[in-house]
């Protein structure tokens, strides 16, 4: 993957994406102030790049029938490499395990979970706990949501960039 140095202009496009990634490419390069083709063909080395992982649509999980989403600070019995990729592999096949985070500090992981209801948190919450090599589990329910912003604050690197030209 080969890495491209972002300008002014990848900078826009990425903050765009970001904000909207079902944004036409003829308004993605308006907003840039370039050209359509040019346009794509820089979103293409983007993703070829890695700065774009993916596009997906942001669903509201309590129209899906989620309405609790709750955190999980995760201890295991040891550290072992085998033993933490193992923990994450079974996390990978948890549907309900939104991101599984390594953690440096009195935890190993971090996860982010999504329950139908308290009683079917109260069901993830035991399988958590009889999980292979865990030791303790902190569960911390989310009440309210007042912020949920994806990826990275692309702003900041605008203005920066800026101010270097």
């Amino acid at each position: 993957m080969r890495r491209v140095k972002l300008d002014r202009i990848d900078l826009r496009i990425l903050q765009d994406l970001q904000q909207d990634g079902r944004i036409t490419n003829v308004e993605l390069a308006r907003r840039a102030g370039i050209s359509a083709p040019p346009c794509l063909r820089r979103v293409r080395a983007l993703e070829e790049s890695g700065y774009i992982r993916g596009f997906h649509a942001d669903l509201a999980p309590e129209a899906m029938g989620y309405e609790v989403m709750f955190f999980a600070l995760v201890g295991l019995d040891s550290q072992s490499d085998s033993v933490l990729k193992a923990f994450e592999s079974q996390m990978h096949e948890w549907p309900e395990v939104r991101e599984c985070h390594m953690c440096r500090g009195p935890h190993d992981f971090l996860l982010k979970l999504v329950a139908r209801n308290t009683a079917h948190e109260n069901e993830l919450t035991t399988q958590l706990t009889s999980a292979p090599h865990v030791a303790t589990v902190q569960t911390i329910q989310v009440i309210r949501t007042s912020k949920d912003e994806p990826g990275v604050p692309v702003e900041a690197e605008a203005a920066m960039a800026e101010q270097e030209e």
